[in-house]
């Protein structure tokens, strides 16, 4: 049997708080279950991404537009926290599926520590007229007389708290439900002039006038742990445990006896990697999703005796992405020139950030490769950075780890796709951008006519191996630093082919841009339209993931031309695990090669006659 369940999600960080619960829920489940998602522009981008990468079998989830429903509840006044959203919970039985008969209903700061079928098999102990399943409120709220001239809104002895509700929506929608919540809100309006506790209120002087219809839930289905509460009379012990509910603004640090051990309850799931739901329900044929069908028929065309195995699965693993996981405000700029950072990290290169939005104040794409661990890890370091919270221009995409190479040019997709301007600087997270270069930038965007040509700007790339580097503010004082042996152009020692072409005795005195041919091995830093080929997802971790690109840039006939007065240096770090197992490991060099050789018979096919001279170039090199 299906379970069906609403919840109204707006904006990041509810986007944010969801999830926790929504692993809460599958990690006990043992069956289907249908979320319905009431949700912003913002949480439906966030969540369909999410649920369409997770791959969860037997979930299936439904967006409904929580924009539209605005004016349904926009004429009630509302005090409380979560604003407009907190009043859309009433309208469900207009807004869910007209033959949806019954659903539970939930606020995104709950845990459940049961399998959520219990509460699913409640509504048979329904009778009569009860339509409304909720829990005793367990704090003092309805009762008055908290503070001088506190008045709440009607309600029943402690009134119920609607962090969870159980809705029989076909017996409501009989009784004229619409009609009697609006009637009630509007009298009460009269004289309480607002909400302070959002539906909560109406819900309750709705009850207040017709008490038959509800249904009074234990109170372990929803244990409330704000300050004020009686929760603690609510449970002789863990067992009786059901669900929690951090219903306070100050969330995880209320004051309640037991609060560690709900701390921990919560971070459990917080933290868990959220691959391990994907498994299978026993004795559950569940529906065939057309995309881990397709995923299924890739993987069993690749040979599992062959050598680079798993560098091919590699390009099949679908990770699970959460999209902007911080909170995220852009306007592009309105004379189109406007340029977007995009850059790829994991958790050992995070100590960049802050240099770099120090260096670049425009607006940043970034893809995380995390744990679901060290993603609240890294949630941690951003809000405790003043740098990092003082900008809203940055989009933080987590792409979730799974498997044993790094995905970078997964991770340079999903960062490329989410911008919002018209160019794009793809860059890597351990380069400082010159000061000023997102400026610099804009003006040659339009001077090079980059909106009507093929074009991709060069961006010449220079490295210290100086840990403290006091940053050139100038060329000129850049050109001086290179001829005193503190800066060297990139790679300059180990791999000097991948920016030879950009011709750095050129640029040393070069006033206006020029252009240059592609050479093999060529990979600088470009900007480029938005509308530009992506990157090819076959390489993974160390090795030609850049070089591709811009062959493939080359192939479709990119002009490129290196910027006179732009530059970025390469900051120095420990070597990556991945360049490690190149170095160390014989079976990944071969089968980079591999790869590579089969990338260039895809490009001949797919470009023809224009492509050979990537063969013979190879051959040569």
């Amino acid at each position: 049997q299906t379970i069906h369940v609403a919840i109204v999600c707006a904006g990041y960080n509810a986007s944010r708080d969801v999830v926790t619960l929504v692993k809460s829920v599958l990690f006990h489940r043992r069956n289907p279950l249908h979320f319905h998602l009431i949700a912003d522009s913002i949480a439906k981008q966030i969540l369909a991404t999410l649920f369409q990468t997770w791959m969860v079998p037997a979930v299936r989830v439904d967006f409904y537009d929580a924009d539209e429903l605005k004016s349904e509840v926009s004429w009630i006044p509302n005090k409380h926290y979560s604003g407009i959203y907190g009043l859309m919970k009433l309208v469900l039985t207009k807004t869910l599926p007209s033959n949806l008969e019954r659903v539970i209903v939930l606020d995104t700061d709950i845990t459940f520590a049961t399998d959520i079928a219990e509460l699913w098999a409640v509504f048979h102990k329904f009778k009569g007229q009860q339509v409304l399943g909720l829990v005793e409120n367990q704090s003092d709220w309805y009762l008055g007389n908290l503070w001088k001239n506190h008045r709440p809104w009607p309600a029943l002895g402690r009134g119920y708290n609607t962090g969870v509700i159980l809705l029989l929506l076909d017996k409501l929608r009989k009784m004229k439900w619409e009609q009697m919540w609006r009637l009630t809100a509007e009298r009460e309006l009269m004289s309480m002039l607002s909400t302070s506790l959002a539906d909560q209120d109406i819900f309750n002087a709705v009850i207040k006038q017709n008490p038959f219809l509800v249904y009074q839930l234990p109170c372990f289905w929803n244990v409330q742990l704000s300050d004020h509460t009686r929760s603690e009379q609510c449970y002789r012990d863990v067992s009786d445990l059901k669900v929690i509910h951090w219903n306070s603004p100050k969330k995880l640090r209320v004051k309640n006896k037991h609060v560690e051990f709900f701390r921990n309850l919560y971070l459990t799931f917080l933290e868990y990697d959220g691959n391990l739901l994907r498994r299978e329900l026993f004795g559950c044929p569940s529906e065939t999703d057309v995309n881990s069908e397709n995923l299924q028929k890739q993987l069993s065309e690749l040979d599992e005796d062959d050598l680079c195995y798993e560098f091919r699965r590699e390009r099949f693993t679908v990770h699970r992405t959460h999209l902007y996981f911080l909170h995220y405000e852009y306007e592009p700029a309105s004379d189109n020139t406007d340029v977007t950072l995009v850059a790829q990290l994991s958790m050992d290169r995070l100590q960049m950030l802050e240099a770099i939005c120090k260096h670049w104040e425009g607006p940043i794409s970034l893809a995380l490769y995390l744990s679901d661990a060290e993603a609240q890890q890294f949630l941690r370091y951003a809000q405790g950075s003043e740098v990092l919270m003082s900008r809203h221009n940055v989009g933080y995409h987590i792409v979730y780890k799974e498997g044993q190479f790094y995905p970078v040019n997964l991770l340079r997709n999903v960062a490329m796709k989410h911008i919002s301007t018209p160019y794009m600087f793809l860059s890597d997270i351990d380069f400082l951008p010159m000061y000023g270069l997102y400026e610099y930038l804009r003006k040659s965007v339009t001077q090079l006519d980059l909106a009507n040509t093929k074009k991709a700007l060069i961006v010449p790339a220079f490295e210290t191996l100086r840990y403290r580097l006091s940053f050139p503010k100038s060329k000129a004082e850049l050109l001086s630093m290179l001829d005193m042996g503190t800066l060297f152009t990139f790679r300059y020692h180990v791999w000097t082919k991948g920016h030879a072409p950009t011709n750095f005795a050129k640029w040393r005195t070069a006033t206006t841009p020029y252009r240059v041919e592609w050479e093999a091995d060529f990979e600088p830093y470009v900007v480029v339209r938005k509308d530009c080929p992506e990157y090819d997802r076959r390489f993974v971790g160390f090795g030609w993931n850049k070089v591709a690109h811009i062959m493939e840039l080359d192939a479709q006939e990119y002009e490129f031309t290196v910027l006179p007065n732009a530059y970025m240096i390469h900051m120095p770090h420990a070597p990556s695990f991945d360049i490690t197992k190149f170095r160390s490991n014989k079976q990944y060099r071969i089968c980079l090669k591999t790869l590579k050789e089969e990338f260039q018979q895809d490009m001949s096919r797919h470009y023809g006659f224009a492509a050979l001279k990537y063969l013979t170039a190879e051959n040569n090199s």
